[in-house]
């Protein structure tokens, strides 16, 4: 079944529904948000994405990222994957905003303004299987550290905004 995201201009202005992979294959510009969930002992959740996702299978990312669906609140949505992919809910705050564009070596691309929203959570974690391999908690000092030794295991997105968020992570 095909999934309709929110296509967008640059200032976010939405110009209306385009099936998801389309946009993927064309690289239109599209509204998304990416969640960055830290722990009371300062660390950043991460998540594996799994080896069957559709581009940046098994790497490293941040908790969870998604497009919120033509007619879908962007809060709601966000809500919405995190319970989805992860498995729990939080409170979420909307931090910043961002926009990139990356092709990748199958074809597809991101091209996103991207709202990044972050929360605090200590309880249990149960990962929906088919989206995510693994997942880790993680200090900002041991995933800076990690990312300047590995940058091939994090998606393009997470290395793009890494240092914006450490801020909210310390």
């Amino acid at each position: 079944m095909a999934e309709y995201i929110i296509s967008v201009d640059k200032n976010d202005k939405e110009l209306g529904p385009i099936e998801k992979i389309e946009a993927h294959n064309k690289g239109v510009l599209h509204r998304a948000f990416s969640i960055f969930i830290i722990n009371s002992r300062k660390e950043l959740l991460l998540q594996k994405r799994n080896i069957t996702k559709y581009h940046s299978a098994g790497l490293w990312t941040n908790t969870c990222c998604s497009h919120p669906r033509y007619g879908e609140e962007l809060r709601e949505a966000a809500y919405r994957r995190l319970r989805e992919e992860m498995g729990f809910t939080c409170e979420l705050r909307e931090r910043f905003s961002f926009l990139y564009n990356v092709e990748f070596e199958n074809g597809l691309s991101e091209n996103e303004y991207d709202h990044v929203f972050v929360g605090t959570y200590d309880g249990e974690v149960i990962p929906d299987e088919n989206e995510v391999e693994a997942y880790r908690w993680v200090t900002a000092a041991e995933l800076e550290s990690d990312i300047t030794r590995n940058p091939h295991l994090y998606t393009f997105w997470f290395k793009s905004v890494f240092n914006r968020v450490i801020e909210f992570i310390e």
